[in-house]
């Protein structure tokens, strides 16, 4: 019943592409994982192996009361996902004021999602504070910052540490404050790269969940609409790997899912 959260302070940081690596290699683990879009970019659904062309989603249906098992959508790896669905901007607008009014439109059935205890609920959010977010902030229980090792993430990292970059209140900067980082993208020969790890290091202690390497396989793999986690061997999937056991180790121990035994054969391909 975890609810794992991907946020940045910024968009263009890899968030996404973390979020469906990470479900991934948890429902390969044998984890009943759900993954629920909340950006309105749509994107997670292209990430798990679901057509363009597939245009609904719970978010997007949500001001019409849609309920959210009627929006799941199956995925090649073992995934439920609720895609976040197509919408205009106006929409998008008018969803953010449902949410502001009526936070409890949207924990309501993340709620219900969280009451299988076997079930991982893992969100992929959009850039910054939002009133998708703020809904949640009372059942999250594992937020993770994503940041590229630049300089504008040297600039962040102390918001991080502290608990600020979420915004202000009680609420938001208890949450804020438990948040773990993953560093994307690092260049371990490039001086900016390390220095910003190490500043990392520095800040942020046993709260730096796991770096990526800048790999050029994960643009690879998703020009082939694969996840970077299938190209075995590669240093992303590796680091992947290595960034999921570090977030199963902050989770407990593992409820098996009831498709365990296609999980591991899938498992066992990579």
């Amino acid at each position: 019943m975890p609810l794992v959260v991907f946020v940045s302070p910024k968009g263009g940081v890899g968030k996404t592409t973390l979020a469906a690596n990470v479900a991934a290699l948890l429902a390969a683990r044998g984890r009943d994982v759900l993954a629920l879009d909340l950006d309105p970019q749509n994107a997670l659904r292209l990430h798990l192996g679901r057509s363009l062309r597939d245009e609904d989603g719970f978010l997007s249906g949500l001001s019409r009361g849609m309920a959210w098992h009627t929006a799941l959508r199956p995925t090649p790896y073992g995934i439920s996902l609720l895609p976040f669905g197509a919408v205009e901007p106006r929409q998008a607008m008018d969803l953010g004021r449902l949410l502001i009014d009526r936070p409890e439109a949207l924990s309501g059935p993340v709620r219900e999602m969280l009451a299988d205890a076997r079930r991982i609920v893992v969100v992929d959010t959009p850039p910054g504070p939002s009133p998708a977010l703020s809904a949640l902030l009372p059942l999250l229980d594992l937020p993770v910052v994503v940041l590229l090792a630049d300089g504008g993430s040297a600039s962040l990292i102390p918001r991080i540490a502290d608990g600020s970059f979420l915004g202000r209140g009680t609420m938001t900067t208890r949450v804020a404050r438990q948040a773990v980082l993953a560093l994307n993208q690092v260049e371990l020969d490039q001086p900016l790269s390390s220095a910003v790890l190490d500043m990392a290091r520095t800040s942020m202690g046993s709260r730096l969940l796991g770096v990526v390497g800048r790999d050029l396989a994960v643009a690879e793999a998703l020009a082939d609409r694969r996840l970077p986690v299938e190209m075995h061997g590669t240093r992303a999937a590796e680091d992947l790997a290595e960034l999921t056991e570090a977030l199963l180790g902050r989770l407990g121990p593992p409820a098996l899912s009831p498709h365990h035994s296609l999980l591991q054969n899938w498992a066992r391909r990579q």
